[in-house]
């Protein structure tokens, strides 16, 4: 059985998107980068390990010399430096090389081919390695030893047991666990706050109190929803996030592992009946279908509609544009049914900003103590404060003067529990991604119904499963 991370990645999805998707699975980087990273150099001569104490449970080896490469992108690289410098402090004999980079599979790749890797590598952004390749090949070291470590600042606790739901499922890759992501993305629908409170407006638990809460809000003389039409990957995860809820993990299995008429579930159909519905009474504002995602958030941001669905990077995407006092929040998605198999407070979510450790890093012990450093809370909540963004440690945000937006997403994923999901058909079958997403944007639109978007998908779900050149994956 092999499992590649939750997040997605879309060719037609816009780039802010995708860098903040592709984070979590390296989808093949260069034809070179494959082709020759299994070939194996010299290699480096390994540090070995120290003796392992309550202080050092690793066993790190105190002198050697620990080398972090770091993707230096949207959030700078002062977060890693800042945990080299307890690093320093814990084995002062151990000297730190720090290496702020962009295009991380172009400059280690070569290293990796010659088994003379660094000690920690943050494999994010464009260009990254291609990490199947390298997991296939043997060059990443197994993270379960971090991972029931104690927690570097929770003693009482093993790494795993800080981390947010489905972190270390995101990072496995066939029973192994290859990277360790440190953010979290978390999809819903977004609001104005003050826009809502000066209606009397009341975010809704169920799509019948959401249909209401529509008709309220069109005789108000505001479009209910909009979305970016140009990439109708958006609005699908509302309408697949209610699916879900009503299916289950079993139907978000039977969908990713192709399985006979999976797209054909009451659930699937439900769902997309609901949408066809919101569309029909005229709900999606007039044109959406045209709009990129920055015209449609913009759109949103001057309020001439309501809702919006969007992952949480949204705020930090809509600097700049964002109105003072417009305080965006987040809501969950609301329940079709009330025999949903999941509950309302269920969320679509997923990890991001991978970390990994060589296999043949010279100092492994010591790769694997600084990310149980880089994950500690006291680490995270740093990381949380200057780039408002969800760390994929739990209360890593306790204590700290949020943003509106961030504040919501942080209470959506700690009332979600462990009831964060995502389906995975996406990283691994582009062609029936694209399918979904094609077929999603005939259904809200109003040019097929319910039926016809799940004979569609399903047709299309079917070729990838016959096609003998695709390679399946399971979860």
């Amino acid at each position: 059985m092999v499992h590649f991370p939750s997040s997605r990645v879309s060719s037609t999805v816009p780039a802010s998107r995708r860098a903040v998707l592709s984070a979590a699975v390296a989808v093949a980087a260069t034809p070179v980068l494959a082709g020759c990273v299994t070939s194996s150099g010299g290699g480096n001569e390994s540090a070995g390990s120290g003796a392992k104490t309550a202080d050092n449970p690793l066993g790190v080896p105190a002198d050697a010399g620990l080398e972090v490469v770091i993707f230096k992108g949207g959030y700078g690289d002062d977060y890693a430096k800042s945990a080299e410098a307890t690093y320093t402090q814990k084995f002062p004999k151990a000297k730190v090389d720090h290496k702020g980079i962009q295009r991380v599979g172009e400059a280690l790749q070569p290293r990796f081919v010659a088994d003379t890797p660094p000690d920690v590598v943050d494999n994010s952004g464009a260009g990254r390695l291609d990490l199947p390749t390298l997991v296939a090949s043997g060059k990443l070291a197994d993270l379960t030893e971090l991972l029931d470590a104690p927690a570097y600042d929770s003693p009482d606790k093993k790494v795993r047991d800080t981390l947010l739901a489905g972190v270390v499922d995101d990072g496995t890759f066939g029973g192994k666990v290859a990277t360790l992501n440190l953010t979290y993305t978390v999809w819903g629908m977004w609001y104005s706050k003050p826009l809502f409170d000066k209606h009397g407006w009341a975010y809704p638990q169920t799509w019948a109190d959401m249909l209401t809460l529509c008709e309220e809000i069109k005789k108000a003389g505001i479009a209910p929803w909009t979305y970016q039409g140009k990439y109708p990957e958006y609005i699908n995860d509302p309408m697949l996030t209610m699916a879900a809820k009503t299916g289950g993990t079993d139907l978000l299995k039977s969908v990713d592992n192709l399985e006979p008429n999976a797209w054909k579930n009451a659930a699937l159909i439900g769902a997309a009946e609901a949408f066809a519905e919101l569309a029909g009474k005229g709900y999606i504002m007039a044109g959406s279908e045209a709009l990129s995602h920055t015209e449609s958030q913009a759109a949103w941001c001057q309020g001439k509609a309501a809702l919006i669905p969007c992952g949480s990077w949204l705020e930090s995407e809509q600097k700049g544009v964002t109105p003072a006092g417009f305080d965006m929040v987040m809501g969950t998605v609301p329940s079709l049914t009330t025999s949903d198999k999941m509950k309302v407070t269920a969320i679509e979510a997923a990890s991001s900003e991978s970390f990994l450790v060589p296999a043949k890093a010279k100092n492994k012990q010591g790769g694997l103590e600084y990310l149980r450093i880089l994950f500690s809370k006291a680490s995270a909540k740093s990381f949380a404060q200057a780039n408002s963004t969800l760390p994929a440690i739990a209360g890593a945000t306790e204590g700290l003067s949020l943003s509106p937006a961030l504040t919501s997403v942080r209470d959506a994923a700690e009332a979600a529990g462990t009831e964060a999901f995502s389906y995975r058909f996406r990283s691994w079958y582009a062609p029936l991604a694209k399918a979904v997403d094609d077929a999603t944007a005939e259904l809200v639109n109003k040019r097929i119904n319910a039926q016809a978007w799940a004979d569609r998908v399903q047709k299309a779900a079917d070729a990838v499963a016959k096609d003998t050149t695709v390679t399946k994956y399971t979860r």
